[in-house]
């Protein structure tokens, strides 16, 4: 009998390209180059002579012979993770608890739904968010309060904790409908100078937009601030001032025409996150599957998002 050329990467692939829906972001969701999933695909279909997806199609449409493949990928895949997982639980007795801690207002949309699907997959471990926006996420992992910290910014001072990049995001102005702003073709620190800025009640250093475009300039707009994003962006669509939020996170009121958006600079301004655990824990493997599950959640999910 002749041995298959078949591997799991192969069937991953298959999995990632449904999933993700293009070449690109099937690339993004396994960590691999765009070429290296293209060679990929290509030696498949050699091995094959058959083509297993249509080009150009988007998303991505699958031949008779992908489709196959396919269905062998979703049979096989999640039967392998689960036996992965089931290992991992002999060696380690996977117990316990999950603690979450945020800085970021608008994590919730995207860690909710990992959460769920990381509670899927690990039953047996109890997660939780630890209450509150906290200011000093990292502090609570050295305090043995936290498993998991959610921050915007690389710390290399930070010892004994390993940073994991989850996805960067571009952060746009919200203004209201006819703003004046919305003629030009992007916002510099100046246009913000006699605008009230309306943000989060967080430290400067945790704004993306202060931090990277205010502050260098000199620039000290008028403040106000709120702990909700709804309370936000109605007070942007009433002309209260403007505000700068991940374009993820206000999609739908924009596409409700509730509010408008802007540039900022000419190349945009983006916004990163990463998951920060402790070194003692490097090893876990729940913990390791949720930073999987995040990255892989959000990809799918979030628009206009990229992997870092």
């Amino acid at each position: 009998m002749a041995t298959s050329i078949l591997e799991l990467r192969h069937l991953r692939t298959l999995l990632a390209l449904k999933e993700a829906g293009t070449i690109s972001r099937a690339a993004q969701l396994l960590n691999v180059t765009q070429s290296a999933l293209s060679h990929q695909v290509l030696a498949l279909e050699r091995q094959y002579e058959t083509g297993l997806f249509e080009r150009k199609s988007a998303p991505v449409a699958f031949t008779a012979a992908g489709q196959r493949l396919l269905a062998l990928a979703e049979q096989v895949l999640p039967l392998v993770g689960a036996a992965e997982r089931d290992l991992a639980r002999l060696v380690s007795n996977a117990t316990g608890k999950l603690r979450i801690a945020v800085e970021c207002h608008t994590c919730f949309d995207w860690l909710m739904p990992s959460m769920d699907a990381l509670r899927a997959r690990w039953p047996e471990v109890e997660q939780d968010i630890v209450s509150g926006f906290q200011a000093d996420p990292i502090g609570l992992l050295h305090q043995d309060r936290a498993e998991v910290a959610i921050v915007s910014e690389l710390d290399e001072s930070e010892t004994d904790v390993d940073f994991h990049p989850l996805f960067e995001f571009e952060m746009v102005a919200i203004l209201p409908l006819n703003h004046p702003y919305l003629a030009k073709p992007h916002l510099t620190a100046q246009d913000f100078a006699t605008q009230a800025l309306i943000t989060y009640p967080v430290p400067d250093d945790m704004l993306d937009l202060v931090r990277q475009v205010l502050k260098p300039a000199g620039v000290e707009p008028p403040r106000r601030t709120t702990e909700l994003t709804v309370g936000m962006l109605q007070l942007v669509a009433s002309g209260r001032g403007l505000a700068a939020l991940p374009l993820w996170a206000v999609n739908g009121y924009l596409e409700r025409g509730y509010v408008a958006r802007q540039r900022i600079g000419p190349d945009g301004l983006t916004g990163r996150l990463y998951a920060v655990t402790p070194k003692r824990l490097a090893g876990n493997a729940c913990l390791l599957d949720f930073v999987q599950v995040m990255r892989e959640t959000s990809l799918l999910s979030l628009p206009g998002i990229s992997l870092l």
